[in-house]
């Protein structure tokens, strides 16, 4: 009995000192396992043709390398062809992928996946266009602003759309058949009016002038267009300047803020893909997800960005990288960043050039206007992608100016109580009862706490193994007397 008991002790002791390191281990690699901070390049250290922080709010360009040079902007035109298309278009209206639309793309597009015949809701289109930068949403989405053009502001109908123009402004596009037809009086509210019989249309084209003639009444100076998706083309080009002009512009619409602050979208099932969720895609833009990275610039200084409400990427082999972004600073300010023409062997380090960018015009920002009018930091400002019901419970920062409903500081209201006729020492004791002190400092400070642990069981570990000896000690006396006594009781 002895000796099993001696076995089982030695055993029992043996376990609790391997549980002992493993607490203390665990203790030691979970004390910080959170994003350690990675400081941005100096901006003599981005490699890229040109970038320009535009303060849209004062109306001036506060940082910028050659923002005037002629770049390719790649994808980033799909920020202009977003922006018409809803000015021009029903986001809760249909339309029908043509053979024309998906011939008019490249075997190495970027697409959203749709096909010819597929009919598709303008909303699931503009996801298509902007998260995966699908250049085939691009030329759907262009062939429907052109067919929305000649319905609601035909030649000669005395209507002018957003840009100030009927369809008129395309004829150069439009091929019309000798007939014409003309309006009764009272069916249009006006007599005599005359249209033409559209015969053939080159959408796309009629599409790119109109991304040229909005470019030139927002002023824009260096920009030409040629397509909707972005696909190179010597005759396709703009500036950096330029870029942030468009972003300015089609930021004054909510709904496109939606767009680029989509994290992820999941689509819905078509007449061609039967299931819901036939696919999933989530934005290219990376600083949307890790906006603390331009939260201070290279020497460790504060930027004052509180928020990166998104933005759009492109990438051509003659292009480069670019991306052009949307902030808001924390004086209130609305600052637009575009970086463009990030050469191929710097690819990898795109998001930190254009965060090292971002903190930077955030910073010239603050300090032209250093009064704080929005609070917190990047993170209480992040946005879902969900339906409306399952949106945050306290709503997130999105557009600059509005109204803070549910936010955090409405939760301090349900403290403040009207002051008691009598005092009453008691309640507010408990009310005001801190934790012990010493429960604070393991709070506070979890790496020594879990060393310091260590230790004390350490030492109860000795205190137990050197008692179990002292033990097995005894117990080794008491068996070597009773060999002693053993002959001399057979002695007769």
């Amino acid at each position: 009995m002895n000796k099993k008991a001696e076995h089982l002790t030695k055993r029992l002791a043996a376990g609790l000192i391997a549980a002992s390191i493993l607490i203390t281990s665990f203790i030691a690699v979970s004390a910080d396992v959170d994003q350690p901070e990675i400081p941005v390049p100096a901006l003599d250290d981005v490699h890229c043709a040109s970038y320009c922080v535009y303060d849209k709010t004062a109306d001036e360009v506060i940082l910028n390398k050659e923002s005037d040079k002629r770049i390719y902007p790649a994808s980033q035109t799909k920020i202009m062809t977003c922006m018409l298309a809803l000015d021009y278009l029903d986001t809760d209206s249909y339309l029908v992928v043509s053979k024309n639309a998906m011939d008019n793309i490249t075997s190495d597009s970027s697409v959203m996946g749709i096909r010819v015949g597929e009919k598709l809701k303008v909303s699931e289109l503009l996801y298509g266009l902007m998260l995966p930068s699908g250049n085939d949403a691009a030329n759907v989405l262009a062939e429907g602003v052109i067919d929305a053009i000649l319905k609601d502001y035909p030649a000669g109908g005395g209507k002018t759309g957003p840009d100030g123009v009927d369809a008129s402004h395309f004829s150069s596009f439009i091929t019309y058949d000798n007939t014409s037809e003309t309006t009764a009086e009272g069916e249009t509210g006006e007599t005599g009016e005359t249209t033409k019989n559209v015969t053939n249309i080159r959408k796309l084209g009629a599409f790119a002038e109109l991304m040229n003639l909005r470019a030139k009444n927002i002023g824009c100076t260096g920009t030409h267009f040629v397509n909707a998706s972005g696909l190179h083309s010597d005759e396709h080009y703009t500036t950096s300047s330029d870029l942030t002009k468009i972003m300015a512009k089609a930021s004054e619409n909510k709904d496109f803020k939606t767009l680029i602050s989509s994290p992820s979208h999941v689509f819905k099932a078509t007449n061609l893909h039967k299931d819901d969720a036939w696919s999933y895609v989530k934005s290219t833009d990376y600083l949307l997800f890790d906006p603390w990275m331009a939260a201070k610039t290279a020497n460790g200084e504060k930027s004052h960005l509180v928020c990166i409400i998104g933005g759009k990427t492109g990438t051509t082999s003659k292009a480069g990288k670019g991306v052009t972004l949307y902030t808001v600073n924390e004086n209130g300010h609305e600052v637009m960043v575009s970086m463009c023409g990030v050469p191929g062997e710097y690819y990898f380090y795109t998001t930190m050039y254009l965060a090292s960018i971002t903190a930077y015009g955030n910073l010239e920002c603050w300090k032209k206007e250093p009064v704080t009018r929005v609070l917190g930091t990047t993170g209480d400002y992040r946005t879902v992608n969900a339906p409306a019901d399952e949106q945050p419970q306290y709503d997130s920062f999105r557009y600059p100016g509005d109204e803070l409903v549910n936010y955090i500081e409405e939760e301090e209201e349900p403290q403040e109580t009207a002051p008691t006729a009598t005092p009453t020492p008691v309640p507010e004791k408990k009310e005001e009862k801190t934790e012990h002190p010493l429960i604070l400092f393991v709070k506070q400070n979890k790496v020594i706490s879990g060393v310091a642990a260590g230790l004390v069981l350490a030492i109860l570990l000795c205190n137990i193994i050197l008692l179990v000896r002292v033990i097995s000690l005894k117990n080794q006396g008491k068996r070597r007397k009773k060999v002693r006594k053993s002959p001399d009781s057979y002695v007769r």
